[in-house]
């Protein structure tokens, strides 16, 4: 019996301290991840999360959005890629750095003829040297064939 729990005991000595390991390492990165957004570095925020068309013929030509950026952080901001959900959706955007307190701008181009009628949600990923490292962009509306409708 004395053996057994011997054995026992160290087969979990190793594991013994892991709660609070596991809670340190929490609390580091914490603290880690509120002084990288006080601190140096580059940070873009969008002017707002989402942009809806609204109701908009779906033989009616492409429709455009610009959506608009700053960069709030002390260094400058590099977008390095824009990522759409679909091929219905094109980005354009400047590859230059925004400089700290810069605007930026990214072309989004929907095309709804490509994409089936009814309501679409399109997402958009914005990737860069930004400390969250990517931000996401949404554009929704409701594509209707008029001339069906009409006929």
């Amino acid at each position: 019996m004395k053996r057994t729990l011997l054995f026992l005991l160290l087969l979990l000595l190793p594991f013994a301290g892991w709660a609070q390991r596991a809670e340190r390492d929490t609390t580091q990165r914490q603290r880690g991840s509120r002084m990288e957004s006080t601190t140096s570095g580059a940070r873009l925020a969008l002017s707002h999360a989402e942009y809806d068309f609204g109701a908009v013929d779906r033989r009616g030509g492409d429709l455009c959005y610009e959506l608009t950026f700053s960069n709030e952080g002390t260094t400058p901001l590099v977008l390095t890629r824009v990522i759409t959900s679909c091929t219905c959706l094109k980005s354009e955007f400047s590859k230059r750095p925004i400089p700290a307190g810069g605007v930026g701008k990214i072309r989004l181009t929907y095309q709804p003829l490509k994409a089936e009628p009814g309501a679409f949600h399109k997402v958009v990923q914005i990737l860069s040297n930004s400390s969250a490292g990517r931000e996401l962009f949404t554009i929704r509306g409701k594509s209707i064939d008029y001339k069906q409708k009409n006929e």
